[in-house]
This record gives C-alpha cells, sequence and structure tokens, in this order.
C-alpha cells in the first residue's frame, strides 16, 4: 500500500469527540443528580457512545485507505481513539473530583458503605475496604486506571470491529 491513509488525525480527531461525548454525558448525569447513583440504562448509553465512536474511527480510516485495512491498523486506531477520548475524561474527572464536586469521593464512600452495611459486613470489614479504597483513590493512581481502563476496552472494540472489517489488496485479487 503506497498511499496509506495517515492514522493520526483520525485518532486525535475521533478521540476529542469521545472524550467530549463522554464529558457531556458525565455532565448530563451530574446535572440531573444522576451521578452517585446511576441506572443501569446509563452505562449503556456511555458503552454505545465509546463503541460507536471507536468503529466510526476504523471505518473512516478504512475508507480513507482506499478500503483497505488490516487488523493492526484497525486496532491501533481503536486503541488510539480510546486513549485520546481516556485523556480528555482523566482530565474532566481531576476537574470535578477537586473542583466541580469536592466532595464526590466521601459522598461515594458513604454510598459503598451503606451498601456494606447491608450486606451484613463487619465494622471492621468496612474499614479495611475503605482503607484499601482510599489508596487507590489518589490522582495519579485514578489516572492511570482511567487510561488504562480505556485502552483495554479500546483494544476489545477495536480487535472484534478490525476483524470484522478487515480488507487486505490480496483479497481484491
Amino acid at each position: 500500500m503506497e498511499n496509506q491513509a495517515n492514522g493520526k488525525n483520525i485518532m486525535v480527531n475521533n478521540g476529542i469527540i469521545l472524550g467530549i461525548s463522554s464529558v457531556l454525558f458525565a455532565l448530563v448525569m451530574f446535572a440531573t443528580g444522576n451521578h452517585l447513583t446511576p441506572h443501569w440504562s446509563a452505562s449503556i448509553v456511555n458503552a454505545i457512545i465509546f463503541i460507536g465512536i471507536i468503529i466510526y474511527g476504523i471505518k473512516q480510516f478504512k475508507a480513507a485507505n482506499n478500503n483497505f485495512l488490516s487488523w493492526g491498523q484497525g486496532v491501533k486506531i481503536g486503541v488510539g481513539v480510546a486513549i485520546v477520548g481516556g485523556l480528555i475524561m482523566v482530565v474532566y474527572n481531576y476537574l470535578f473530583t477537586n473542583f466541580i464536586e469536592p466532595d464526590f469521593m466521601n459522598q461515594m464512600m458513604e454510598i459503598q458503605n451503606q451498601a456494606f452495611l447491608d450486606q451484613g459486613l463487619t465494622e471492621d470489614q468496612i474499614e479495611a475496604a475503605n482503607a484499601m479504597t482510599s489508596t487507590f483513590s489518589s490522582p495519579g493512581i485514578m489516572a492511570a486506571v482511567g487510561i488504562i481502563s480505556y485502552a483495554i476496552v479500546g483494544f476489545i472494540v477495536a480487535a472484534i470491529t478490525a476483524a470484522i472489517l478487515k480488507k487486505s489488496e490480496e483479497e481484491n485479487y
């Protein structure tokens, strides 16, 4: 393939779209008061946004690449889109938990503790769980987990999509 399409622009543009869409959805959840205990359908909507934008990015690359797509190219585009979107969400989450809703982590801890009490855990077990949670709730660890999560799920979506959409020049002959 001599005239291969440039995937960087597609990754960045679709990653920005993914990040902004995810931030807007999170802001709607916050504005409607559903950010602490969201309905299960919110996860479905979020997944549709995530999957749809990654698939769209891979299809854009394939169209720009004379309708050819290798599995590796599809995965690279999909993971790139996911990582750019994840970076935007990490920045939003940092701003949200430190400036927009600084008490968010405490509110989530209270909800989690009530769920633990409802499950019959003892106070000692709840304190141990809270200590473990606070260890992993530093901004650096939360950012790393956020980006890694986006990359892993992006890889899964991209791998499946690329396997379905792949088309090489050899298949034409």
